[in-house]
């Protein structure tokens, strides 16, 4: 099945999948980075079928170095994330919801670790339209049946 496109809010889009019906806000970082194994983004996404909400999914431009923190800084306030290779996420559902609440508030939300190459990187994500995008994707996915 086709993924379906919601609409495009500020620098976020939203999208539901029918099968697994999953629905969730996305952005690309401000600046497309040089070098980039893959095209980094961040997600907030709706599982309806396994009943979790506002997960926040990070993928990084590239593989992070073993052991290296993954932290997300919205508007100065510091998340940590747990990591495996290239992909991010908060560690908990209350972490969830707590990055949710600041980004639904914030203007500027950066993702910071050190690569498999050694060198530190940084993506930076405006929020300008999340809320929106977060709201149109909790929407396409809420049970009115």
């Amino acid at each position: 099945m086709a993924r379906e496109p919601l609409g495009v809010f500020g620098h976020w889009g939203a999208f539901r999948d029918a099968r697994p019906l999953r629905c969730y806000a996305i952005a690309e970082p401000v600046e497309r980075p040089r070098g980039a194994a893959w095209a980094p983004f961040a997600a907030i996404s709706q599982w309806p079928g396994r009943n979790v909400r506002n997960q926040l999914h990070i993928r990084l431009r590239m593989k992070k170095k073993r052991g290296e923190p993954v932290i997300l800084t919205v508007d100065g306030r510091r998340f940590n994330l747990v990591a495996g290779g290239a992909d991010a996420w908060a560690p908990d559902a209350r972490t969830d919801a707590a990055v949710v609440a600041a980004i639904r508030g914030g203007s500027e939300m950066r993702v910071q670790t050190r690569g498999e190459n050694d060198r530190r990187f940084t993506d930076a994500y405006a929020l300008r339209g999340v809320a929106t995008a977060i709201d149109a994707a909790a929407l396409a996915c809420a049970d009115i049946g």
